[in-house]
C-alpha cells in the first residue's frame, strides 16, 4: 500500500492534485489508516499515469472519468473508446483552426503597426481593437 505522499512520488504528481482527482471522482484510496492517512493499491500508479497521458492527449477530467468508466462497463468496447478519441480529435483540430486564425488575425494588425514612438492613442493596433468591439456591440 502506498501513502499519498508515494503516490505522488510514483505518478510524479503532488498530493493536492492526487486530492483533487478524489474529489472528482477519478482515484479512490484503497483503505484509511486508523489515523485517517490514505492509502493507495499499486493499481493507483497505472491509474494515475493513465489520467495524465490523456490530459496529455486534451482529454477534459470529465471525459476522463468517462473514459474509466468504460473500462469497468460490461458491455463497453474499443469503438466506444475509440469514438470518443475521434470526437477530441475533431475538437482539437477545431482548436487549432481558430487559434491559427486568431495568429492570422494577430498577423494584419502587427503588419499594419509601424511601432514607433507614437502615441498610444494613434495605435492601429488598439484603433482596431476598438474598431471589432464597437462592430459586436453593434450586432443584433
Amino acid at each position: 500500500m502506498l501513502t499519498i505522499g508515494k503516490l505522488a512520488k510514483a505518478g510524479d504528481i503532488s498530493p493536492d492534485a492526487l486530492r483533487y482527482y478524489e474529489r472528482e471522482g477519478l482515484l479512490a484510496p484503497a483503505s484509511k489508516t486508523d489515523g485517517g492517512y490514505r492509502l493507495y493499491g499499486e493499481d493507483a500508479v497505472r491509474r494515475v499515469r493513465f489520467i495524465q497521458h490523456a490530459q496529455a492527449c486534451g482529454f477534459t477530467l470529465a471525459e476522463i472519468r468517462e473514459l474509466l468508466h468504460l473500462r469497468q462497463a460490461d458491455g463497453a468496447c474499443c469503438d466506444d473508446v475509440k469514438s470518443r478519441a475521434v470526437e477530441k480529435k475533431l475538437q482539437l483540430a477545431a482548436k487549432i483552426r481558430a487559434i491559427q486564425a486568431m495568429s492570422a488575425a494577430l498577423d494584419v494588425l502587427i503588419a499594419e503597426c509601424a511601432g514607433g514612438a507614437l502615441p498610444v492613442d494613434d495605435c492601429p493596433i488598439l484603433a482596431a481593437l476598438e474598431a471589432v468591439s464597437g462592430e459586436a456591440e453593434r450586432m443584433p
